[in-house]
């Protein structure tokens, strides 16, 4: 008889790799799924992971409707622009649909009763579970002695007793279990989202809620430079180091790009920056200052900066910079 066989999720923390392990030690084979979106950053570390679990790993990256999700979550945000119900859903959903592709029977994970106050409230997991589809066939092994039986424990596929029951925020129970387990490496508790941090989320949401014809290539630009609310049509992005205004300068040149200029310094060391809506006189004055304002090493009386629309560069044009000072006035995002 062919052993057991599950799809897991696995961020590359610790609790997705003890319910891996947890699995593995019933003998039951474990296909693991990482999830790569605009906003993770922990893809690097579920590799490293299922290495050392010894698991064949699969990365799925997000379609255009994961976007859609983080304007307008069906189960609102957390305390950040973080969706968190909702990306679980949508994380199994495509779990679910991954069963079938790999001849599984249930999907596990490392949730943990309330250890994270945005989706791991009892009633938040029995929602994700039904939402998703899974229903049953969801197993959360560190806290399954807390919840109801699923479909695998019923059908002896895997032994309840041997799960756990843990609850809360504390990991000193899931350290001593990752030692018994020999893990050579604990991973430090981290969420990997830049939706949970305060000023990305600041970003996020300014973006959702003044710029409703915006997609993928918005929400990616997010990531880099400084962003600056020039009026409720208009924004423009300053590179902080080198790294930034290359890609700043790469996602002008994108296709699909909804950058309307590039400016960059002329006759002086400074940061490449973005307008991102009508690049009107005063749009660019603005620009211009917000470019001495984080430039060095130039003459007041002489600061020139070169302005490239897309699809034509003005290589004799140059525009009259407004002062660092007065650049101060726009809002910081």
């Amino acid at each position: 008889m062919a052993s057991p066989r599950c799809v897991a999720l696995l961020s590359g923390g610790l609790d997705s790799m003890l319910a891996i392990r947890i699995l593995q030690e019933q003998g039951v084979e474990v296909e693991a799924l990482t999830f790569k979106t605009i906003f993770t950053c922990c893809q690097d570390t579920a590799a490293q992971a299922a290495r050392n679990l010894g698991v064949r790993l699969t990365v799925i990256g997000q379609e255009d409707d994961y976007l859609d999700l983080v304007r307008q979550p069906q189960f609102g945000y957390g305390k950040g622009a973080n969706p968190c119900v909702d990306c679980r859903i949508y994380m199994f959903q495509r779990a679910a649909s991954w069963i079938e592709q790999t001849d599984s029977q249930f999907v596990i994970s490392g949730e943990v009763v309330g250890q994270r106050p945005m989706s791991q409230k009892r009633r938040d997991l029995n929602l994700i579970a039904a939402q998703s589809g899974l229903e049953d066939r969801l197993l959360r092994p560190l806290s399954a002695k807390l919840l109801p039986l699923t479909w695998p424990e019923r059908r002896g596929l895997v032994d309840r007793e041997r799960l756990y029951g843990f609850s809360g925020r504390s990991r000193k129970g899931l350290i001593k279990l990752a030692e018994r387990f020999g893990f050579q490496d604990i991973p430090s508790p981290s969420t990997g989202c830049a939706l949970t941090e305060k000023l990305f989320s600041k970003k996020v949401h300014d973006l959702i809620q003044l710029d409703p014809d915006s997609h993928r290539w918005d929400f990616e630009l997010l990531k880099t430079g400084r962003h600056f609310r020039f009026n409720t049509s208009t924004k423009v992005v300053v590179g902080r180091h080198e790294t930034d205004n290359r890609m700043l300068s790469y996602m002008h040149e994108r296709p699909k790009s909804r950058s309307k200029v590039l400016m960059a310094p002329e006759n002086f060391a400074g940061p490449v920056a973005l307008v991102i809506g009508p690049p009107e006189e005063a749009t660019i004055r603005y620009t211009g200052g917000l470019l001495l304002r984080y430039g060095k090493d130039y003459d007041p009386g002489d600061a020139r900066v070169l302005v490239v629309a897309r699809g034509e560069t003005y290589v004799d044009r140059f525009a009259r910079c407004e002062s660092a000072d007065q650049a101060k006035t726009l809002a910081t995002l």
